[in-house]
């Protein structure tokens, strides 16, 4: 009979053999939990670490554009330290939604954004003032406010909405002033200074299982102004940019940016300088702050990251989350700007990649491409690339320092493989939007070049066709794989008051582009809408269109100015006529490929006596439309001052709901 040594000796060989085929593979014996944190940044992303590092830090990004210099001595209280995070667990994904009412117009499909409107195809649910409205809206002649969401805190000011499932999330902005105790030995001292400026980004979260009596379960702050947000499933994402000012770290105020989680308390609690991350060649007196949470798991705490840096604008697909950072370095300070020979800063975005996972993000990574991006659309991911439109130096020089428009895909580990530059010097981009193979691009000076790019082969992408056509467009947005919409102004040119041409943007323009042949765009269809000082909020928020291609329905909020005597007005002027307030609300048209943009007609909040009171300008009203959807047959606008349910098929009004 062996003795226990004599068996673990005849057995451990087979022990060695599984240990290594654990380890082979992947596998982490003895360390590997449920809890185990997933989302630590990569370990070539350096942290801060020290107050003095801080410093140093923040010295080096003096030189930098929109910077200032940091100096003196300054010594960290221990209040700036934070606490240990716990992390969250994945969740199953939650279900889609249904395609009898509309959801919010979005960039990517399954990655939603917020708004100030949602709908779940019974219930409308609208940011109205200061307040959050849970409207029950089918019937729709039965409609009525069920349920109103007040803020105890005056300091908090919705701002935007999700819903997942039985959730809803409030996303807002908090602010309050902070005195500042001028001497800490003291117990009883009321002398304060005037103390700092604090600024948050609420995001709160409610059951509404009980449409009318929603019940706040959750609330996660973060120290700064809202950037942007994001929902992939059942996880939530929130990012925030926090300024450092100088004066107050002198007063040891505003370190590390602060944040709450109520899973993890009440209180506001301190990141730790040895857990926040730089991004090196991109520092700047600035936090960037990104959280997630699970909402399929409210009893996990949210997974919150800071980075000393900033972001300028957010892209996110279901499976990463891109920060841009327009970047402005001076390579001629000697020469004034006035001067001819004055050469300008040489531009380029920064980009930082983070990975997605259920209720965490994890540091990827970083590429940088020359000029500077103009929103969200300029970006776009496809499998392992990455691909960004930029603008590069100045549209009103002539020299070799104009501007110039640029394609770049970059690959997996964000380096460059592919680009087209030079792309119509002189002008600047207006609107992008990338659809699978293809990237299409409107450039504006005079005339609106819309440019059709092949970027099927990422390490060859090219120019396939273009078409130059009077305006221009702020927004494009697929129609079908072989047309797009595009949402600007209409221009006229004139002869400036020194006898060069010039041109000046009109009323809005709604233009259908058939790109079937592309080397030869076509614009099919345009629509035409008021005179000079039109406007619609879509034309800066792409979540203010309502487009269905099922129902051939496309509408949108705008408020119209029209010239009343166009003929005594004249069109020699130099400068073309601003027109006269005539409508605000939302204009229907049907859409189709066969007959192109037909108007159905126009549905306003304001009465025929605001109508007759209204000047030549008319300004922001609680009448004023914001958002138009549709549930099964029926269109509902929204205005902060009550609802309409018009039936889609005749537009005939079912009824007026009062939101006062």
């Amino acid at each position: 009979m062996k003795s226990p040594w004599g068996k673990f000796q005849a057995l451990l060989p087979v022990v060695l053999l599984l240990v290594f085929l654990l380890t082979a593979g992947g596998v982490t014996i003895g360390l590997a939990t449920p809890d185990t944190p997933l989302s630590k940044p990569r370990p070539d992303l350096p942290v801060i670490g020290t107050y003095d590092n801080l410093l140093k830090l923040l010295e080096k990004s003096a030189g930098q554009a929109q910077m200032y210099p940091f100096g003196g001595t300054i010594k960290m209280s221990n209040s700036a330290l934070g606490v240990e995070r716990q992390e969250a667990s994945k969740a199953e994904a939650a279900p889609s939604a249904d395609l009898g009412y509309s959801n919010t117009n979005v960039q990517v499909q399954g990655v939603d954004e917020a708004d100030l409107v949602k709908t779940d195809g019974t219930y409308i649910y609208q940011v109205n003032k200061e307040r959050v409205l849970i409207i029950e809206a089918v019937p729709a002649d039965q409609m009525k406010v069920v349920a109103t969401i007040q803020f105890e805190d005056s300091g908090f000011n919705p701002v935007d909405l999700y819903l997942d499932a039985e959730k809803l999330i409030v996303v807002g902005t908090y602010s309050r002033d902070i005195p500042i105790l001028q001497s800490d030995s003291r117990a009883n001292s009321k002398i304060y200074s005037p103390g700092r400026f604090f600024q948050s980004t609420r995001a709160l979260i409610y059951s509404i299982k009980d449409k009318s009596q929603p019940i706040k379960e959750r609330e996660l702050e973060l120290e700064g102004s809202y950037l942007s947000s994001r929902k992939v499933d059942s996880s939530f994402y929130l990012l925030t940019n926090k300024y450092l000012d100088y004066y107050n770290i002198q007063n040891r105020e505003g370190i590390t940016p602060l944040w709450r989680d109520t899973v993890q308390g009440n209180g506001l609690l301190a990141e730790k300088l040895e857990e926040i991350h730089y991004f090196p060649d991109c520092i700047s007196p600035n936090y960037l702050t990104i959280a997630a949470l699970d909402l399929g798991r409210p009893e996990a705490p949210a997974d919150i990251h800071s980075y000393l840096g900033s972001g300028n604008q957010v892209y996110a697909s279901s499976q990463s989350l891109y920060v841009a950072v327009n970047q402005y370095t001076y390579t001629d300070p000697a020469l004034p700007s006035t001067s001819i020979a004055y050469r300008p800063a040489d531009t380029s975005t920064k980009i930082h990649k983070f990975a997605l996972e259920p209720g965490k993000v994890q540091y990827y990574g970083a590429g940088v491409v020359p000029g500077t991006i103009l929103n969200q659309f300029s970006m776009d991911e496809n499998g392992d690339y990455f691909r960004i439109a930029t603008t590069s130096g100045e549209m009103w020089r002539s020299d070799q320092y104009t501007s110039q428009n640029n394609v770049y895909i970059l690959d997996k580990d964000l380096q460059i493989c592919g680009k087209v530059e030079n792309i119509a010097p002189g002008e600047r981009i207006y609107s992008t939007r990338f659809m699978g193979d293809r990237v299409y691009m409107v450039t504006f000076k005079k005339v609106d070049p819309f440019f059709v790019l092949d970027i099927k082969d990422p390490k060859n992408p090219k120019i396939l066709g273009k078409l130059k056509i009077p305006g221009y467009s702020d927004y494009l947005h697929p129609y079908d794989e072989n047309h797009i919409i595009g949402f600007g102004k209409d221009t006229v040119e004139t002869n400036g008051w020194n006898g060069q041409s010039q041109a000046f943007y009109q009323g809005m323009k709604i233009a259908i582009f058939d790109v079937t042949d592309v080397s030869k765009p076509v614009e099919m269809s345009r629509a035409l809408i008021g005179d000079r000082g039109t406007d619609s909020e879509l034309l800066r928020n792409h979540k203010a269109l309502l487009f269905s291609q099922e129902k051939n329905l496309l509408a949108f909020p705008v408020t119209v100015m029209e010239v009343q005597n166009k003929t005594a007005s004249g069109e020699s002027k130099y400068i073309p006529d601003y027109g006269s307030f005539t409508f605000q609300g939302a204009y229907i048209y049907r859409i189709d490929l066969t007959n192109g943009l037909q108007f159905r007609g126009s549905i306003s909040h304001i009465s025929s006596e605001d109508y007759a009171k209204a000047g030549d300008a008319w300004f922001d009203s609680d009448k004023n439309v914001e958002r138009v959807l549709y549930i099964g047959d029926t269109l509902y606008t929204l205005s902060p001052d009550m609802i309409k349910a018009h039936d889609l098929s005749g537009l005939w009004e079912i009824k007026t709901l009062s939101l006062r």
